[in-house]
């Protein structure tokens, strides 16, 4: 395990170079990284209702280096509100600093970079949903985003390290997503250390959102693109295979910790060069039942039924992974095609099972039919048709009702036998 450690933070290394400082113990770097950004900082965070003596230092390290903390302000809810980025807006606008400094999980981080995003260019946070929106503003207006620097406390989205913000209408419970180049933080921190004071179900959910991240990238690679993705995810895989059931039976596990944190920072690498899809796109509808995370967890092995005709090398692979802690039969990497695919998708269900995550939407308190179909239809907004896009097998908005209904069917009932195979695939 430590030389995949090893591996794993020459390829972050790599990736962020340094303008991102990771590992355990590495708080208190905070305000030398934060020196490169300016003098008069906005501090967003909540952390000082769980963890005081780490917010203690936080400022002190930011002291030191001359910096003013202007703050801090409250953090975002879960699912990243829209009326809290809202709320974050304002403060930015009102606090006339030049930089932001985020201490946050994965919303927090996300409600932060959209909230600069309004408070700098103005207009409805609707108006950024898509792609390249941000950089097409910033183009027309000739304004400049301050750069925010964000501080992850959850092992998970690794929204510190992308160019992603999952913002959501708790109103229609459906999230969309702003994807540009220019919310990208421009330093980032991680210490693992901080993820000792997360509830333990948080821990997990990220987990797995780390884990739908490699695996989305991974079905979804392209042969121009497969070598490098491979590299990354492999070693994500991995990671947070061996680890997940450690962390369980021992929440102290700084080894665990920070192997998955490792994991899911490889996640947001491998979400920057590909991208995730169907899972992804589907979890965006369901916010008010389920946790992100278990939302992916759910629906992954059922996308790797439908995808599985385009994917079989990576099925190999992760079927070896899966055998090497005990999730999969040894053999299974001889099996082909859909008897292939139902293997691994067996033994994504088995680890699901071991920590206690649903395998069906029938097995979630308050999930509906109508959850079903708002999936359907957001699948269908133009906001979101990159996910589609970024399939091994994609699907036009008119073959959604075909052949995402039964993979949504089938997720339902726990049934892979009524998921369809596209044809000519």
């Amino acid at each position: 395990m430590g030389k995949l450690k090893e591996r794993a933070r020459q390829l972050i290394k790599a990736f962020k170079g340094n303008d991102y400082i990771f590992g355990p113990d590495c708080l208190d770097k905070i305000g030398y990284l934060a020196s490169f950004l300016g003098k008069r900082t906005l501090l967003i965070t909540n952390l000082g209702q769980r963890s005081p003596e780490d917010l203690s230092l936080i400022v002190d390290s930011l002291n030191k280096q001359g910096i003013e903390v202007m703050g801090p302000v409250p953090s975002a809810r879960p699912n990243a509100p829209r009326e809290d980025v809202l709320r974050l807006a304002e403060a930015v606008r009102s606090s006339g600093v030049d930089n932001l400094i985020v201490v946050a999980g994965g919303s927090g981080i996300d409600a932060a970079k959209a909230a600069l995003v309004l408070a700098t260019l103005g207009g409805e946070v609707e108006h950024y949903f898509g792609v390249g929106k941000v950089t097409e503003e910033i183009a027309k207006t000739g304004k400049k985003l301050i750069p925010l620097m964000a501080v992850q406390t959850a092992a998970g989205s690794a929204a510190h390290l992308t160019k992603y913000s999952n913002i959501t209408d708790l109103q229609t419970s459906q999230k969309k997503l702003i994807v540009d180049e220019a919310i990208i933080p421009p330093k980032a921190l991680f210490d693992y250390r901080l993820t000792f004071s997360a509830p333990l179900a948080l821990t997990l959910d990220g987990a797995f959102d780390g884990l739908a991240h490699c695996l989305e990238v991974f079905y979804g690679a392209s042969s121009v693109n497969f070598k490098k993705i491979r590299e990354i995810v492999e070693v994500g895989i991995e990671l947070l295979v061996a680890n997940l059931p450690k962390v369980l039976a021992d929440q102290e596990d700084i080894k665990s910790r920070e192997a998955i944190g490792l994991g899911t920072d490889l996640g947001g690498y491998a979400i920057m060069i590909g991208g995730t899809n169907g899972p992804h796109l589907n979890s965006f509808s369901l916010v008010d039942v389920l946790s992100h995370g278990r939302a992916c967890a759910i629906l992954v092995p059922y996308y790797t039924i439908f995808f599985f005709p385009a994917i079989q090398p990576q099925l190999k692979i992760l079927s070896q992974i899966f055998a090497k802690y005990g999730f999969i039969d040894a053999h299974a990497s001889k099996l082909k095609g859909r008897a292939l695919a139902e293997a691994v998708a067996e033994a994504m269900w088995k680890m699901a099972r071991k920590v206690t995550f649903p395998i069906s939407f029938q097995e979630v308190n308050g999930f509906e039919q109508a959850h079903i179909e708002r999936a359907l239809i957001a699948a269908k907004n133009p906001q979101l048709e990159m996910k589609l896009k970024n399939m091994p097998i994609p699907l036009s908005k008119e073959m959604i009702d075909n052949y995402m209904r039964p993979i949504l069917e089938a997720a339902y009932r726990g049934d892979f036998s009524i998921i369809r195979t596209v044809k000519g695939h």
